[in-house]
């Protein structure tokens, strides 16, 4: 299942969705992995995905480890002899939209270089909100906030695995 795809295909608009979970200081993962533990956000992430297309970075896809189950991973890397069981491979962002074919909406689930080149294409954001700075070392990119609409809001609290308040936010594209 790994291809390249003809960026020359692409003849239809997907909504373009980006899922993140970040805190108040932009971290979103230290040493190549989540830096808080949050069940519930993981089950956020999977059912807004489930039966679409994600595309993830090398690094995004290494630190998961796997293509997840319902879903079809587009991982984008610079190595033209990757090959990935499992997933497409694709070398650059417009490449990795082209391989999503007929699906109207895609996810860009990370890393940081990739949610910087998305964010020009996205018309929705899915950001958990972690209430707290976080130390890190990979950080989501600054964004207009002026240019986004908030559509929904959902506060939420755990006690376990660590103690947390996140918010699930939905923002949309101002037209």
């Amino acid at each position: 299942m790994n291809t390249t795809p003809n960026p020359q295909s692409v003849i239809r608009n997907p909504q373009c969705c980006i899922v993140v979970a970040m805190a108040q200081n932009r971290t979103i993962g230290v040493n190549n992995t989540l830096p808080w533990r949050c069940p519930e956000d993981l089950k956020h992430f999977k059912t807004l995905t489930m039966g679409h297309h994600m595309i993830m970075g090398r690094k995004t896809f290494d630190s998961i480890g796997k293509a997840l189950p319902g879903r079809t991973t587009v991982v984008v890397t610079r190595d033209h002899n990757l090959t990935i069981n499992g997933c497409l491979i694709a070398h650059s962002l417009p490449d990795a939209i082209a391989a999503c074919g007929d699906d109207t909406r895609i996810f860009i689930v990370g890393g940081a270089e990739i949610y910087t080149q998305a964010m020009p294409l996205a018309d929705t954001l899915y950001i958990t909100e972690i209430q707290s700075e976080v130390s890190g070392d990979a950080w989501f990119p600054e964004f207009d906030r002026t240019a986004w609409q908030e559509a929904a809001r959902e506060i939420r609290h755990q006690e376990t695995p660590q103690a947390l308040e996140y918010h699930f936010v939905t923002y949309r594209k101002k037209t």
